[in-house]
């Protein structure tokens, strides 16, 4: 995994905006209605290439597919494992009704916008295991194509994939009997995807919102212990899953849900950090630009990063339009290279996706690009502040 070596890098969390055409079919396909699948196809490919093309002009040195060929980043799995069926609407997060003017505030908006939806999903009706590889090496090789093609080469590529606890948390489970089970049946059944990713020659990136989002979603009404077990849990099947897998060649995603909200019952990465740093992987990706979480920098001073991570600071909010400025990208930049101690070990990133469901980005497209174009114009900045 690239280190910060002669300037601050940047990436980003994942998924990027997708074509209205491209969310149209995709909101339609999800609903269980015929589409042209030729067509699908087709504007998965521009759209991919676009998202590549424009990444690199704006400046991003770890890129990738913008998560295009995908509904969402992680109900894709249920076309690439067997068990799935039946729907069931999933429960809302509870900081979003526990404010009931927020909630009627929000409902016309989203009511009115076509989006492939996170709240009705699949359950786990049969014994999940991983039976169709064949989209994933189509996305690989697809997208290592479009790279090829580009003039300017990213610095190095990165493929997300989700992990086994957010498809186990949504996608109830009528099978296993136990949380646990279940967590551990996907995570045997995806170690074949996250294996596939890394022999292609990406890092490969663990979507981990559960680690994070469940203590106010599935835990919201149990004690705090119950929910760190959950989480020591998860990242135990996280490793045995990527047993085959160097720990350089993983990045481990965390957030508390990226949707623009009160955030009141957030866990504290205060008490998420020991045990997120028993993952075996090479970095962290965290966010720490939204206004919930931007002062828990100072949580890697009571808990410093192990030697062998990097820390990607989330530094760009992808639930504001506001574009953020670049001194204040290279500020947020500057606290977490300073608890880190070391400014070779910090990227520079956003904190989550910008489309993590098709349909539901809550940022302008020209927007993202410009807030990406911040992102680079602060990594500038703090480079000549702090490696030169």
């Amino acid at each position: 995994m690239e280190r910060s070596a002669t300037r601050i890098l940047t990436t980003h969390a994942g998924s990027l905006p997708r074509p209205p055409e491209l969310t149209a079919l995709m909101v339609r396909k999800s609903r269980g209605e015929p589409v042209d699948e030729a067509e699908l196809s087709a504007l998965v490919k521009q759209a991919t290439e676009r998202v590549v093309a424009k990444q690199l002009e704006v400046g991003i040195d770890i890129g990738n597919n913008g998560e295009q060929p995908r509904e969402s980043f992680f109900t894709y799995v249920q076309h690439r494992l067997s068990g799935f069926g039946g729907l069931y609407n999933r429960p809302i997060m509870r900081d979003i009704v526990h404010f009931q003017s927020f909630l009627q505030l929000k409902l016309p908006e989203f009511a009115r916008r076509p989006m492939v939806s996170l709240g009705t999903l699949p359950r786990a009706t049969g014994e999940v295991r991983y039976v169709d590889r064949s989209q994933s090496e189509r996305e690989c090789a697809d997208f290592k194509q479009i790279v090829a093609q580009q003039p300017k080469p990213f610095i190095e590529l990165f493929m997300s994939a989700a992990s086994p606890g957010i498809v186990a948390c949504a996608m109830e489970d009528e099978y296993y009997g136990s949380l646990d089970a279940y967590v551990d049946a996907v995570a045997d059944a995806l170690r074949v995807e996250y294996e596939y990713i890394v022999s292609q020659g990406f890092v490969l990136q663990l979507d981990c919102p559960d680690l994070a989002m469940e203590r106010h979603t599935r835990f919201h009404d149990q004690p705090l212990d119950a929910f760190l077990r959950f989480v020591d849990h998860g990242i135990a099947a996280i490793n045995r899953a990527l047993s085959n897998v160097p720990r350089e060649r993983v990045r481990l995603h965390v957030c508390w849900g990226n949707y623009e909200a009160p955030h009141i019952f957030d866990v504290p990465l205060q008490d998420l950090l020991p045990h997120l740093y028993a993952a075996k992987v090479g970095a962290l990706v965290l966010s720490m630009a939204n206004p919930r979480h931007a002062h828990e920098y100072k949580c890697f001073q009571s808990f410093p990063l192990p030697d062998n991570m990097l820390l990607v600071a989330g530094v760009i909010d992808p639930t504001t339009n506001y574009v953020e400025h670049p001194e204040v990208v290279a500020e947020r930049i500057e606290r977490a290279a300073g608890v880190v101690g070391d400014p070779h070990r910090v990227l520079a990133g956003t904190d989550c996706g910008f489309d993590t469901s098709a349909g539901l980005g809550e940022v302008a497209e020209e927007v993202v690009w410009e807030k990406l174009r911040a992102l680079r114009a602060g990594a500038d900045l703090a480079t000549r502040r702090l490696l030169r």
